[in-house]
């Protein structure tokens, strides 16, 4: 079994743990969820880095163990006993972060169409990639690198939802039909059919094979590929994705910078949110800010190279590369 068979194991596992037997969160388990996970303590740098060694280790171990990489029952039950320290790591990882699913996912509770329950479900299910995927050597905190995993995946299910394609009922059987004829035609002419051949050994007219071939491309993405589940669509490469270490270093620096200005004096922490839209995400002109405090454009200049002078001390901890 090789690593990308077990991830899929474990990720079930740790869905079933998150979800009820019917593997979704039901509205009657709503309450006491969102304060079940209320008790749970939130993790320290220090304990993240911990969890995510072990997890790592735990992986590494189930591998040995598959690949039979062992010489003595004191080194099999010494990796064994890795693997359950990396389950049991992996799981509190997960429940210590599942207020951060619910907080995200109530940003498209009224908004999205889907449930707040649905939502909840696949920002579980991205809260788990997180976990599977984040590099603790990296530096960065987790909380920010999950939040691009778990927005991926509700905005993900949101897009899917908007872009589903409804067969009717009724094209249900041509589309079954249609199917079974085309594929025992093509391995008996070695070509694909004709749609007058595919009509003609489906006992349909030719415009339903036209149509049920239609719908069938339509759907074509979402098709199975493999015995694990994967969809064709999985494995088109979106060019326009960002990279989510990138995207992580972006938020964690803005956020840092975020921190940092909330302790200069008030003014000038003001002037530089505005400067750079930390509050709204909209970065003001000098004008536009000297407008605000009643003060010249090159005093709101002179207060924002001060400001910008302070987070450059070392008691900050901002890099000059952050502040260019």
């Amino acid at each position: 079994m090789d690593r990308d068979t077990l991830t899929r194991s474990s990720r079930e596992r740790d869905r079933n743990k998150l979800t009820d037997d019917r593997g979704r969160l039901t509205t009657d388990l709503v309450s006491q969820y969102l304060t079940a996970i209320g008790e749970y303590e939130l993790l320290t740098a220090e304990r993240e880095v911990d969890y995510a060694q072990k997890i790592e280790s735990g992986q590494s171990a189930a591998e040995a163990l598959e690949a039979g990489k062992f010489k003595t029952k004191a080194e099999e039950i010494g990796l064994r006993r890795k693997v359950r320290h990396g389950r049991e790591a992996k799981d509190a990882f997960l429940t210590a972060n599942l207020r951060l699913v619910v907080a995200n996912a109530r940003r498209y509770a009224n908004t999205s169409g889907i449930d707040f329950l649905d939502l909840i479900q696949e920002g579980n299910l991205g809260l788990i990639r997180a976990v599977e995927k984040f590099d603790w050597r990296k530096g960065f905190k987790f909380s920010t690198y999950a939040t691009w995993w778990i927005r991926q995946a509700i905005t993900r299910a949101i897009a899917d939802k908007s872009r589903t394609v409804r067969i009717p009922v009724h094209l249900h059987d041509t589309l079954a039909a249609v199917r079974a004829a085309q594929a025992s035609l093509k391995a008996e002419l070695g070509r694909e059919p004709k749609p007058e051949e595919i009509a003609e050994e489906a006992g349909v007219n030719v415009d339903k094979v036209e149509l049920a071939l239609g719908v069938a491309d339509t759907v074509s993405l979402e098709q199975p590929v493999g015995e694990d589940g994967a969809q064709l669509g999985d494995f088109i490469q979106d060019e326009d994705a960002a990279d989510p270490m990138k995207v992580t270093e972006e938020m964690d620096i803005a956020d840092s910078l975020r921190k940092s200005i909330e302790r200069l004096p008030n003014r000038e922490g003001r002037i530089l949110a505005l400067r750079y839209g930390f509050h709204d995400g909209v970065p003001r002109t000098l004008e536009e800010i000297g407008e605000e405090f009643n003060l010249t454009r090159e005093r709101i200049r002179q207060l924002e190279k001060l400001a910008l002078c302070r987070l450059r001390h070392p008691s900050f901890g901002i890099r000059e590369q952050d502040l260019i």
